[in-house]
């Protein structure tokens, strides 16, 4: 007669649940639950993504839900909305190469968080230039590399990591460095580009050419690289520089009609006497100045 391993019960053979204590037992016992590979993804956020060329991302927060941000991107919040500035890690040593990895990427070294006290909590946010914001809901272990400096806010379950871009040639001739952040889910995530968007759905193998500095994001699996374009001709006269990014499927991308660098050279073309990627426009530059 098999007995109960938790109160010692004689339980009636093929019985699957004890009569006293009502325990599984038997084989049913023996079975562990399958542990799941990645966090539970968290309760979907509640927003809003308003206006045209100055979105601003409205996060409706319930009680005890949180997001965090980068510094100087929230707008506005709720008073029972209450905010707190931390260095992410748990550790001295995990808080230190926390801020050495944020100052790589171009952010601050401190994240805020906001968290909602009761019903009605609202925060917003929004970039620091004319642009757009995009959401991504991402589940868990998905990731999605972006820009630097595009990152908004992102549900407190959501990851936020520095990412070296493998090849040395990307690191010296792409617009966005050797540094590209990561995102992985589980949660919702915002960040910024200028201008509009626009997006491409890369099948296995499909290449896409883009001017380096216009790339928003692109998923994990996407293949980014860097690649001499055209001849020396082209690269002169044309503006365009010598190298492009190549993006190579499967995947999404996005990317930007308007970067901050392109912004600030036609807020002030005196900087440059010309077209920057241009090399004949700087030097007829010199030859047009009054000095």
């Amino acid at each position: 007669m098999p007995y109960c391993t938790t109160c010692g019960s004689e339980v009636v053979n093929q019985t699957k649940f004890c009569g006293r204590c009502g325990a599984t037992v038997g084989a049913a016992a023996a079975t562990p639950a399958a542990a799941p590979s990645f966090a539970a993804p968290p309760e979907p956020l509640d927003y809003t993504i308003q206006g045209d060329n100055l979105q601003v991302a409205r996060l409706r927060l319930k009680p005890g839900q949180e997001v965090y941000a980068e510094a100087g991107k929230m707008l506005y919040k709720k008073p029972n909305v209450s905010w707190e500035t931390r260095m992410t890690g748990d550790s001295i040593g995990q808080k230190i190469w926390g801020a050495v990895k944020r100052k790589l990427m171009g952010e601050s070294l401190f994240l805020t968080y906001f968290r909602a006290a009761g019903p009605g909590g609202e925060v917003g946010f929004a970039g620091n230039y004319p642009g757009r914001i995009q959401n991504f809901d991402l589940l868990p272990g998905e990731s999605i590399m972006v820009q630097r400096d595009s990152f908004v806010c992102a549900q407190a379950s959501v990851q936020l990591n520095i990412a070296f871009v493998k090849k040395l040639g990307t690191g010296f001739f792409g617009g966005e460095g050797f540094i590209l952040e990561k995102l992985t889910g589980p949660g919702t995530v915002f960040i910024h580009g200028g201008g509009d968007f626009i997006e491409f759905k890369l099948e296995q193998g499909e290449v896409l050419q883009v001017d380096t500095g216009c790339i928003v994001a692109f998923d994990e699996g996407v293949n980014y690289d860097i690649q001499f374009v055209g001849g020396i001709k082209t690269a002169i006269f044309g503006g365009e520089g010598l190298f492009l990014a190549t993006l190579t499927g499967p995947g999404r991308v996005i990317i930007q009609s308007m970067t901050l660098e392109k912004m600030r050279r036609e807020l002030a073309p005196s900087r440059t006497g010309g077209d920057e990627k241009n090399p004949l426009g700087a030097i007829s530059g010199l030859f047009n100045t009054e000095d």
